[in-house]
Order: structure tokens, then sequence, then C-alpha cells
């Protein structure tokens, strides 16, 4: 009988107990979480390992170690995506038989597939924010010279970021990584995505998810469009008088907006020095998640830090601390507002949502119950309301217990 190898950063021995001799399908209950899974062409199943929920794909040798080392290159230039664990290869059947290699990866907490989070919110409305997610991390993708080669909503993890949705890559086993893309490229990448989607839509109005009267076709035509929006805001050269420098500012904190940094400009005159041209080089995706973890040191999505930042600067504003230092001001508002309200988060409730989630549905919650009242209502009546009439009915997304894609019950204020 060959000998089982693992491959891994940080081998946990407790790998060792699960049943590797059976193909993946064979798998005993006893052993499996039953969370949410996506459409997928292998077989995939989570499993609890050590306190921790892993997803385990059965894959040909070959794909398997050369996806785990790509998600752990995608992993360092941070690119969001799943964390791989390791990769098993040496398994045979009780009778024998060679079976395929497997991909073990971390689950990544507080994330849905597409077709367990789209009942949630309105259809329409889901859509769009699905899509604007996937459009961002394939922009980062592209502009790390990654083409993804099958890029789909079922490839993808949606994680809530105050309103909208962050994406996360899953699938990386067509993915190939270039010094820059050419036009061509990035337009298959493209292409793909959008019949993919195009397919994906009409597979949630076949399965009564999504209204049959949807244009699937738009869906898909929707990315394409906020995909270049995106791409041409990030890469494309402008030029303007050369007294007109202050607009190279502009350009930085328009991109800054955005939630991406400027790390590099390409500037260049004309013979006679009338005309400049500037055009960013490297940037970096995370500019507000960046700037709330230096001030509070809260790591958040992007959104989030961009909700808590503003919170963070209607603070200062409130107490007139416009003049104070960022930082001093930043480690007050924690304390004095932000660290209160997420103490108060029960501890039996934690699992429903994420800490920096939980605080902008609080903002969110305030500001609905202030409008009704027609009054400021306080932080604390926003958070004990919050908690009685709204946080108990929520499904717990931390690990997801539930049959395969299920839809999570939307939740109406």
């Amino acid at each position: 009988m060959a000998p089982l190898e693992i491959t891994a950063s940080r081998p946990d021995p407790a790998l060792l107990d699960l049943p590797w001799e059976l193909p993946l399908e064979e798998w005993p209950t006893s052993v499996l979480a039953a969370l949410p899974r996506g459409i997928s062409r292998h077989v995939v199943r989570f499993v609890r390992v050590s306190g921790r929920v892993l997803a385990v794909k059965e894959i040909d040798q070959r794909l398997a170690r050369r996806e785990y080392e790509m998600l752990r290159v995608l992993g360092r230039i941070g690119i969001p995506a799943v964390e791989p664990v390791g990769v098993i290869t040496g398994r045979q059947g009780p009778d024998g038989d060679e079976l395929d290699a497997v991909l073990v990866t971390k689950h990544l907490q507080f994330s849905l597939p597409y077709r367990a989070v789209f009942s949630q919110l309105s259809q329409a409305e889901t859509a769009k924010r699905l899509i604007d997610a996937l459009a961002v991390l394939l922009v980062r993708l592209h502009l790390q010279g990654f083409f993804w080669g099958d890029v789909s909503l079922s490839n993808t993890l949606f994680r809530r970021d105050a309103g909208a949705f962050a994406a996360y890559i899953v699938d990386v086993e067509t993915g190939t990584f270039h010094e820059r893309l050419s036009d061509g490229q990035r337009e298959h990448d493209l292409d793909i995505a959008r019949v993919n989607i195009i397919g994906e839509i009409m597979d949630l109005q076949a399965g009564n998810m999504m209204d049959p009267e949807a244009d699937a076709v738009e869906v898909g035509d929707v990315l394409l469009a906020r995909y270049g929006e995106l791409w041409a805001a990030l890469t494309e050269r402008e030029s303007f008088r050369a007294d007109e420098r202050w607009r190279m500012s502009e350009r930085v904190e328009r991109l800054n907006d955005m939630g991406f940094d400027v790390d590099e400009l390409d500037l260049t005159t004309d013979l006679d020095g009338t005309t400049v041209s500037i055009q960013p080089k490297v940037v970096d995706a995370g500019h507000h998640a960046r700037r709330l973890l230096r001030l509070t040191g809260i790591d958040a999505q992007e959104n989030q830090a961009r909700r808590l930042l503003n919170d963070l600067d209607q603070y200062r504003a409130v107490t007139d601390q416009q003049g104070e230092d960022e930082e001093f001001v930043a480690a007050e508002w924690l304390q004095g507002q932000y660290e209160p309200v997420i103490r108060a988060f029960p501890r039996a409730m934690r699992a429903k949502l994420e800490a920096p989630e939980y605080y902008h549905e609080i903002l969110e919650h305030k500001w609905f119950l202030s409008q009704k009242a027609q009054r400021d209502v306080s932080m604390d009546e926003a958070v004990q309301d919050y908690i009685l009439t709204q946080l108990p009915y929520r499904r717990d997304e931390k690990s997801l217990i539930a049959t395969e894609t299920t839809a999570i019950p939307a939740i109406e204020p």
C-alpha cells in the first residue's frame, strides 16, 4: 500500500484521522460539516478538524498541487482568496485502486456561495451587488497579471461588506500568472465571465430563485460595464496643462475614494512642457481598510472600513476635535463608541455577523429608528432595539450549518 503524503505549510496531525481511503462521495456524515456548497465540477466536502472547518476537494494530483501553490501566491500578494491548507496524495481505496488527490483549504468564515445568498435581498439588488463585487475582484486579479480562465459566480465566495459584498476567489485551477495581461487576455476572461454569469442567472430562474422575467443577458453585461469603468479609472492616462498640477492630487484622491492606493505614478511632459500626462503604474486595493487598521487595529472589509471611518469623522466633528491628532481621536472613538457596541453583542450570537458588520448594522438601525421617531435616537437605544428585534432572526453566518445551497431568509426592518 502506497504511503499517504500530506504537503502543507503547517501539517495538522488530525488530518490523518480522516477516511482518506474512501472517495469523498462515500465519506460518512459523522465527519462532515453540512455547509452550503456552490456548484462545482469536482466533489467537495466540508469537515471539522481541530476546531476549524476545512473544505476538501477531490482533484487530479497535478492540478491539486498547482492550485495549492497558486492560492498561496494569491494570498501573499493580498488578493482575496481562500487559504490553502495542504494537498493529500497517495490515496488508495480498500481494493488497492488509486484515488485522486485532495486539495484542502480553510473554510472562509462568514462567507456564502451565490446560490445561498441570492434570496436574502430583492433579486435585482442582489444580482447587482454580487456583480459589483466580482468586477472589483477581477480587476484586482488582472492588475496583478492573473488570468483566471473560469470567471463565474460559482467559483467565488461572498462576504457581507457594509450593505455590499466582498468577493473571494475559490477555484483557480485554470488560472495563470503573467508579467502583464494583454487586452486580448483580459477580454477573453470577460467573455468567459459574461457567458458563465448568464448561464448561472438562467439556472437561478429555472430553480425559481429569481424572477423569470429578468434579463439574464443584461445581468451579464453589467459586469462588463462595471469592469470597464473601474479599469479605466485605475489605468487610463490623463493629460492636462502644466499649470493644472493640482489634478495629480485630484486623481490620487479619486482613486483613494474608490478604495485604492497609488504606489507609483508615470509622469511625462511634452517637448515644450505645456502638457503633463499621468498614469497610475502601481495601485493597491484596501485604502480604507489599511487606514482603519492603522488608526484603530480593527481588521475590516473595505466598505466596512469606509463606514467606520465615516462614523469616526462624524464623531470628530460632533466632539469638536477637528484640530486634534487623528490617532488620539481614533483611540477615544474606539474606547467610547465602537467597543461598547461590540461588547453589547451577545456572546451566544456572535457567529451571526462579523464585529465590523454588526457595528455597521447598528448605525443603519439607529438611522432607521431616528427617522421613525423623528428625533436622534441614542446609540444605546439602537443597540438594545436591534438585539431584541433583529438579531435573533438572523442565521449564523460564521459557519452556516444548512443543507446544500439553502437560501437564508431575508430580514425585514
